[in-house]
């Protein structure tokens, strides 16, 4: 019998939920503060911090954040792209999950994907444009 080492279609989608997760504190610590003090709410800002200090800790190790969903980015979209033309099963019940299991995991990785870009943008290079003016 022959035993092949085959990534399970759950797997791909647990690390692409767990990467979801890491790049949602990029927004966290940058893109959310940003907008709303660019929409005029810093009040708002000011009770959601008194409300939660802890998440100025987020703001204040930025780098670590975004290199921590950087490399879970890179993990899953390694992983992404090993799996996507593993077999699925004969069986069309157990064929149709697996084909909606590979779909969503693509579709909450390209959300990540998004977020974090967003999240580098307002902790990132929105700073640099701002201070040349």
């Amino acid at each position: 019998m022959i035993t092949e080492k085959i990534i399970a279609p759950n797997s791909n989608l647990f690390t692409s939920v767990l990467t979801l997760f890491a790049s949602s504190s990029t927004l966290i610590c940058c893109a959310i503060p940003a907008l709303l003090v660019a929409l005029g709410a810093g009040a708002t800002l000011s009770t959601f911090i008194s409300i939660f200090p802890k998440i100025v800790w987020v703001s204040e190790h930025k780098s670590e954040v975004f290199i921590f969903a950087g490399v879970m980015l890179t993990i899953s979209g390694y992983i992404q792209w090993r799996g996507r033309s593993a077999p699925c099963p004969i069986d069309p019940v157990l064929r149709d999950a697996c084909m909606r299991t590979r779909k969503a995991s693509l579709t909450v990785y390209l959300i990540s994907l998004l977020v974090y870009l967003i999240g580098g943008w307002f902790a990132f290079v929105q700073p640099l444009i701002s201070s040349v003016d």
